[in-house]
């Protein structure tokens, strides 16, 4: 689409609590918002955003900018002409453009996410003491999720294993599913080490690992997904696998059980559909996540993710309960209540707060 008026804003989000990773503590994390204006449509705008995990992202902050500034000097938004070194900068002219066609109103996708519909969603538990662990559980759990994500990799193998069996304490397994996110951190020389903390993982009754070892292994990987008591989930493995051949063979190399989804990280909608379509071949099934978007990257992930499991019967739950993370988030519709993600227009009172977009922040 041509003859916009492109703006960028850049804003820097803050986490209401440290949030612990295997890479790392983060407090804060940038995002940059695409604002596109089309001059000959009554001023209608459409909103994309550009969201970067440092030290996970392929573009850092300094090079998302320089590629968001070439763009807005464009005045035009063309997913399918850029390029996927960049994936956070074409998901945010994607989405802006989605949005723009929809004028302006975030409801992407029309026969997804529409109001009074509910997608099911994993809490997640971010990495700390193993007495913080126990507390997000319980909270988590009070707040009627049925599945939970935890963070493992960082601390010590024992303590997380100690840990694991506290939560199922409060979380037992015919009641609660369990997900772990690796990161990379169950990651040794010998892949008959790795395998070993799997086998000690399994008697928890753990639904799946994502990302066991580090990306690019894809021989060692084939040789986890084999020999693992528990199913595998690959998460930043599809990352920077652009290439159709190479991800068909990576697929049907590894056989993964599950993909994990980031629009962000590898290129916006389209890409994560034909990763859907290839993980299919090998009987893989998928759920997507978030990149720690605000709001705004959120609900136009929420749309499609809800667009792509309404024709299942038992979609599996989701990522995206990350829209309570910070303390500056775009204010949205976006509700979190029963495990699930819904959306709630009215511009009704409700826990003190008023469900509606407010975008002033963002807004030229």
């Amino acid at each position: 689409m041509t003859g916009l008026e492109i703006t960028i804003v850049e804003r820097m989000l803050h986490f209401k609590h440290p949030a612990g990773t295997s890479r790392g503590v983060l407090t804060e994390k940038p995002s940059f918002f695409v604002v596109a204006r089309d001059l000959e449509e009554d001023g209608r705008i459409g909103i994309g955003e550009c969201s970067l995990i440092p030290g996970l992202s392929p573009e850092s902050a300094a090079r998302a900018r320089m590629e968001l500034k070439k763009l807005a000097a464009s005045g035009t938004l063309d997913p399918k002409a850029m390029s996927l070194q960049y994936p956070a900068v074409k998901f945010a002219a994607e989405t802006a453009l989605i949005d723009l066609l929809n004028e302006g109103e975030r409801t992407l996708f029309p026969s997804g996410f529409t109001e009074g519909q509910a997608i099911p969603i994993n809490g997640l538990i971010w990495m700390g003491s193993p007495e913080f662990m126990i507390e997000q559980a319980c909270a988590l759990i009070e707040r009627g999720f049925t599945t939970l994500k935890m963070k493992v990799g960082a601390l010590d193998f024992e303590k997380e294993c100690a840990c694991l069996e506290a939560i199922r304490s409060v979380a037992p397994a015919d009641n609660i599913t369990l997900r772990l996110d690796a990161n990379g951190g169950l990651d040794d020389a010998d892949p008959a080490v790795t395998l070993q903390k799997l086998e000690r993982l399994a008697r928890f009754d753990i639904h799946s690992v994502e990302q066991p070892i580090r990306p690019g292994q894809w021989k060692k990987m084939q040789l986890v997904c084999q020999g693992s008591p528990i199913p595998i989930a690959l998460d930043e493995e599809l990352i920077g696998v652009h290439d159709t051949a190479l991800r068909r063979n990576l697929l049907h190399l590894v056989k993964p059980d599950y993909i994990i989804l980031k629009p962000s990280l590898i290129g916006g909608f389209v890409e994560a559909n034909h990763w859907i379509d290839l993980a299919a071949e090998v009987d893989a099934a998928w759920w997507a996540t978030s990149a720690l978007e605000s709001n705004v990257g959120l609900n136009a992930i929420a749309q499609w993710a809800a667009d792509a499991i309404s024709e299942d019967p038992m979609p599996l739950p989701q990522g995206l309960g990350t829209g309570s993370l910070f303390t500056d988030n775009i204010p949205s519709p976006l509700v979190v209540s029963g495990g699930t993600l819904r959306m709630d227009h009215p511009a009704a009172q409700a826990n003190g707060k008023l469900h509606t977009w407010d975008l002033s922040s963002i807004l030229p």
